[in-house]
């Protein structure tokens, strides 16, 4: 409809604002207003793994150790760890602002900093993007991403060969273990049946005696 007066302005029908909506409808769900998953930072990770009993041992930024270091479970340095660091199939995390100055034999390795020294993991060890390791390397397997520096010698099958042999003994052992179980059960079985063997010849001596008695 079109209206005339002072202003020449033409007025759009009313039923143009409904079109528009029509046209332009507002979706019930928000793509946009998805919420994306909080990033989870590096102190709440320690304090997770620390309540979980999984961390043993955190060498925070800006701290230097130096000695002999021996850990159980997970060792994550962010600091400068120098010496030693030893652990029976435990973890070490190097963080990306961490540097150890040590030979390493451990479980398994993650660098993401620096390592100056040989680093024998009897699992596994993977270096991250920014990991920097100048030392030899010994252990069955090996994961390098992009980035990452690796400066020395790796020696991967005579690892594998003693992981394996490792393994090997193990399950001698059990089996071992198995069967010395199994043999210790049966002995008592036989002892147990001889014991009752020896019940049972007495109680017929002790009626042998009665009868004669009552003769």
């Amino acid at each position: 409809m079109i209206r005339m007066g002072r202003s020449s302005r033409t007025e759009l029908p009313e039923t143009n604002d409904y079109q528009n909506n029509l046209s332009n409808p507002t979706p019930a769900y928000q793509y946009g207003s998805e919420t994306t998953p909080r990033v989870v930072t590096d102190s709440e990770s320690i304090a997770r793994d620390i309540k979980e009993g999984r961390l043993s041992g955190f060498v925070g930024h800006g701290t230097v150790l130096t000695g002999e270091t021996h850990f159980q479970m997970m060792l994550r340095v962010d600091g400068n760890l120098t010496g030693t660091v030893t652990s029976d199939g435990g973890t070490l995390i190097v963080g990306t602002n961490g540097q150890v100055d040590a030979n390493v034999s451990v479980g398994v390795a993650t660098i993401n900093g620096i390592v100056n020294g040989d680093v024998i993991p009897t699992e596994k060890i993977q270096h991250g993007r920014t990991a920097r390791v100048m030392g030899n390397i010994a252990t069955p397997r090996l994961v390098i991403e992009e980035g990452a520096v690796f400066e020395g010698g790796c020696s991967m099958i005579k690892a594998r060969e003693a992981q394996e042999t490792q393994a090997t003994a193990a399950q001698e052992q059990y089996q071992t273990s198995e069967l010395s179980q199994y043999q210790s059960s049966a002995a008592t079985d036989d002892d147990e049946d001889d014991a009752d063997d020896f019940l049972s010849t007495d109680d017929v001596e002790e009626e042998e005696e009665a009868e004669a008695v009552s003769v």
